[in-house]
């Protein structure tokens, strides 16, 4: 099995919407902006076969075991506020589902969606950039499956990573784990939607204001972040390069709806340039 450039782990999910079902979860918007950046994706996940054979994904190779369910999430937003309930979980991803060669990719990306990777997996992959995507683990379910917040209690989800991504909504409020996660990792970003990013690295935080974006849907634009991000450092090894270059992703992607939005290296590269004045500081 040939090493893809960029690994991406995590549940494939079903988004049920007012306009119908459409694919979605961390997994699906990473290895898109992947593909669209030019670079080759493989997602480790569980999910129907049906759903890994959408149209979609045309380029894109799949590791994992199958699964009588997919992952399905209710998304409702109240003005800004999304709620949300999984009314259907896939089986849980272990590191038996990561073949051999996929631990030398270049990249790699753990993006849960609702707790559904073994925290051990992320000592598997020893030789890429790893990046660790927070929300999947502070979140869990209810007698009603509604998604509420939470904090993490258990072993580290972390070790080995080289960036994590958590946004505003992921935190609540409550940033007392930011203080250890800055002790253990080399870079935390926190989205924060229509307000940009702040970004800890080097003993210190900063901030990027987001580009400008004609909002349509806001769904996935962390995901894309995150991808855009890892695949820029792994070119630049410069986190303000890759923070700018993941901010004009991000601000493309919300600008259709679900996955429509997703930019090519192109789009990206133009929107940096009509707006020098948008960095890290």
């Amino acid at each position: 099995m040939k090493t893809p450039d960029f690994v991406v782990v995590g549940h494939v999910v079903q988004d049920l919407t007012a306009q119908g079902s459409r694919l979605g979860g961390a997994a699906t918007f990473a290895s898109l902006q992947v593909r669209r950046l030019g670079r080759t994706a493989g997602v480790v996940t569980r999910a129907g076969a049906d759903v890994l054979r959408d149209q979609q994904f045309s380029g894109i190779e799949f590791a994992g075991r199958s699964s009588q369910q997919t992952t399905t999430f209710e998304n409702r937003y109240d003005g800004a506020e999304r709620r949300q309930r999984v009314p259907a979980q896939a089986a849980p991803i272990t590191s038996a589902d990561v073949p051999s060669a996929w631990l030398e990719a270049p990249i790699a990306f753990l993006a849960p969606v609702c707790g559904e990777i073994a925290p051990e997996c992320s000592r598997l992959f020893t030789h890429s950039l790893l990046g660790i995507g927070a929300q999947g683990w502070l979140r869990e379910l209810d007698e009603q499956a509604r998604v509420q917040r939470r904090a993490w209690t258990g072993p580290p989800f972390w070790d080995g990573g080289d960036v994590l991504f958590v946004s505003d909504e992921d935190l609540a409020g409550d940033e007392r784990q930011l203080a250890r996660w800055i002790e253990d990792l080399p870079v935390v970003v926190v989205t924060r939607e229509r307000r940009g990013a702040r970004v800890h690295s080097d003993g210190a935080w900063r901030e990027i204001e987001s580009f400008p974006a004609g909002e349509v849907d806001p769904t996935g634009a962390g995901d894309v972040f995150a991808a855009a991000y890892l695949i820029r450092y792994e070119e630049t090894g410069d986190v303000a390069a890759a923070v700018r270059f993941a901010s004009a992703a991000a601000a493309a992607s919300v600008e259709a709806t679900g996955s429509e939005g997703i930019a090519d290296r192109d789009e990206v590269e133009r929107r940096l340039a009509a707006h020098p004045e948008i960095v890290l500081a």
